[in-house]
């Protein structure tokens, strides 16, 4: 008697999720640069997503990229102090919207913890990387509303 594999259901999805690493710099001028450059030497990793929260004495960095291992690797010999969290990124499709994401989102009551524009150069569309509460219930609800959900592999 063989087994039978059930098919895959919403309740089994698990979204795709990409690594982001919020790295702390000392808020001096060329801390950044030299951060930034430290990638940019590596053809092998490539920088997907970007943004800069800045205070008075330090600035927190935060980054995607389409390698997170190799990333971790670089940050760790660097000497960089670092933290990692997972994001949901979305691509925005023709007819949809920010404010209507947000809209789905809300309906469900997530929260979304903060968000940022991703720099990809796919067929001209609109990505943010957004933190939410609980990634396998965004991403199935996203994913209904015909979001496009975008994993690491798809950051290169």
């Amino acid at each position: 008697m063989s087994s039978a594999v059930p098919p895959q259901t919403e309740q089994g999805y698990a979204p795709p999720i990409v690594r982001q690493f919020s790295v702390f710099l000392d808020n001096r001028v060329g801390k950044l640069h030299e951060l930034l450059r430290l990638f940019e030497e590596n053809p092998q990793i490539h920088l997907a997503g970007f943004s800069v929260h800045d205070a008075s004495d330090y600035a927190v960095v935060r980054l995607i990229f389409s390698n997170a291992d190799l990333a971790r690797n670089l940050l760790r010999k660097a000497g960089y102090h670092f933290s990692e969290n997972d994001l949901i990124v979305v691509e925005l499709g023709p007819d949809q919207s920010l404010k209507t994401l947000c809209v789905h989102l809300l309906a469900a009551e997530l929260n979304i913890r903060f968000a940022y524009p991703v720099m990809l150069q796919r067929e001209g569309r609109p990505t943010v990387a957004i933190a939410v509460d609980d990634h396998t219930l965004a991403g199935q609800i996203l994913i209904r509303k015909r979001y496009n959900l975008l994993g690491e592999e798809d950051l290169a």
